[in-house]
């Protein structure tokens, strides 16, 4: 069974089109929660509130790091996604994270961001466009198989 993390931008389909796609295949999947109230309201729904924004936010990604820490420490691979709407810092830093600890690595953007990221491209195996291009390196790793 591999074990693959899927990080990064929550506001599109991208996780769901990627476990169907792999539907047949020998693959555990994990993700941080992508539930944008509940991830950013973690800290304070568990721990009390802050009236300083700056707290609770704090609160919020501290318990955020324990869940993606293991995530991307238990998987074979890590898939990152950049998506366009948003500058994802924390995508990057989960990029940055597998690639300090050794993890098979894919980066997940449309071209517009290829030169933003062209560092963290640079530390990945594979950066793919599209969520069926993760799927079918998914089937090549474990199958040996091409589209």
């Amino acid at each position: 069974m591999m074990n693959v993390y899927l990080s990064g931008e929550i506001h599109t389909d991208w996780r769901e089109q990627i476990v169907e796609g792999a539907k047949g295949l020998d693959v555990v999947f994990g993700s941080p929660v992508t539930d944008h109230a509940a991830s950013d309201d973690c800290g304070v729904a568990i721990l009390g509130a802050e009236p300083d924004k700056f707290w609770h936010d704090r609160k919020g990604a501290q318990i955020n790091a324990i869940r993606t820490r293991r995530g991307i420490e238990a998987a074979d691979i890590v898939v990152v996604r950049f998506g366009d709407q948003y500058k994802q810092w924390n995508a990057a830093f989960d990029a940055g994270y597998a690639a300090a600890l050794g993890k098979s690595l894919i980066i997940l953007h449309g071209p517009d961001h290829a030169h933003a990221l062209k560092e963290v491209d640079a530390a990945a195996n594979a950066v793919a466009e599209t969520p069926q291009q993760v799927v079918e390196i998914l089937r090549y790793v474990l199958k040996g198989t091409l589209p």
